[in-house]
């Protein structure tokens, strides 16, 4: 009878907290349908274009399922503008490869397609040079995810520890106390948003630091544009973690957010490569932060980018961190009106 009785008081406990229902049955399918859209996008399509080839070796590419594109005026700057995986020119008995290698994967694809299509070119003792844009041909996959999981944990860790922080201050009575004083609204998102983004600041420039000086990440571009990214992830992370704490009654709650909010973006942060997806999901990327705050430290740490390539990216995740912001200020109208 007192195990029956203790069954049913939890059974009574769960069917009132509809949040954690949601997430016992709601999230773990909204994951897994993400997963499987993802890992069902199309194939990826290789892209090659081709200056002075002759006619027959088109033929044998377009055979080998390549996207051929037949252009006599290309350069480097053409080719990381229109992103084509590699660029196959032939002068002087020599053929040249360049390959933008911005996927080490997609690269090597196209090097082991294109060496059953040259055989017969290598046997008439024709020359073949490979080149690469970005990286070597030591480049490995995880010289591309590497600079986005810094950006990854900075924001990870940022919401988890300022939204629980700023969840007990909340419970404790701390905020209320603080709302029956003159302060406004806004000074209080403020305060919290400079005292725990201290401790954010310092966070983010220790990961950065060990992950490129420690872990020697791949580092091509400035270190201040990479310290400069991640401290607006930072900021956005912080700016999410306070609204959502608003919602939350404990820490368990608090907890919850994270299938919901933090993996999904995982999906969206590059990992997996957005232009295979359909056009719906890839839209739901560009709806989170992390898919900007990674794309641009991708651009700077594995391929040099300057501050007016990345410039878009900073200016979204700075409107992100504006709107979160908006968003507490609003959310502390249900304590108090002022």
């Amino acid at each position: 009878m007192r195990i029956a009785a203790l069954v049913t008081r939890i059974i009574q406990q769960m069917r009132r907290d509809k949040r954690t229902l949601a997430l016992l049955f709601l999230a773990p399918l909204l994951v897994l349908s993400l997963m499987y859209f993802i890992f069902n996008s199309n194939e990826p399509v290789v892209t090659l274009v081709v200056s002075h080839v002759p006619t027959e070796l088109i033929e044998k590419l377009d055979a080998a399922d390549f996207e051929v594109t037949e252009n006599n005026d290309v350069t480097i700057a053409k080719l990381k503008e229109q992103k084509y995986d590699g660029w196959l020119a032939l002068h002087n008995n020599q053929i040249k490869l360049t390959l933008l290698n911005d996927d080490p994967t997609t690269a090597k694809a196209v090097m082991m397609k294109l060496s059953q299509v040259l055989q017969p070119e290598q046997a008439s003792n024709m020359t073949i040079t490979t080149d690469y844009v970005y990286g070597n041909k030591d480049t490995a996959i995880f010289d591309i995810f590497s600079p986005m999981l810094i950006g990854f944990f900075v924001f990870f860790f940022v919401f988890l520890i300022t939204g629980i922080a700023l969840l007990k201050e909340r419970t404790s009575g701390t905020l209320e106390r603080l709302l029956a004083t003159p302060i406004k609204r806004s000074e209080i998102v403020a305060g919290y948003l400079i005292g725990y983004g201290l401790f954010a600041f310092m966070q983010t420039i220790i990961i950065v630091l060990f992950g490129i000086y420690i872990l020697d990440i791949v580092h091509v571009g400035s270190i201040w544009l990479v310290f400069l990214i991640n401290i607006l992830i930072a900021l956005v992370s912080l700016s999410l973690g306070a609204l959502l704490s608003s919602f939350a009654a404990s820490e368990f709650q608090m907890m919850q957010f994270i299938p919901i909010v933090i993996v999904p973006q995982v999906f969206f942060s590059g990992i997996f490569p957005l232009d295979n997806m359909a056009e719906w999901l890839q839209s739901i990327g560009h709806i989170m932060p992390l898919y900007y705050a990674a794309d641009a430290l991708n651009g700077v740490m594995y391929k040099g980018y300057s501050f007016n390539e990345i410039v878009v990216n900073l200016v979204i995740l700075a409107c992100f961190a504006i709107v979160f912001i908006m968003l507490n200020i609003i959310s502390l109208k249900k304590y108090r009106s002022l």
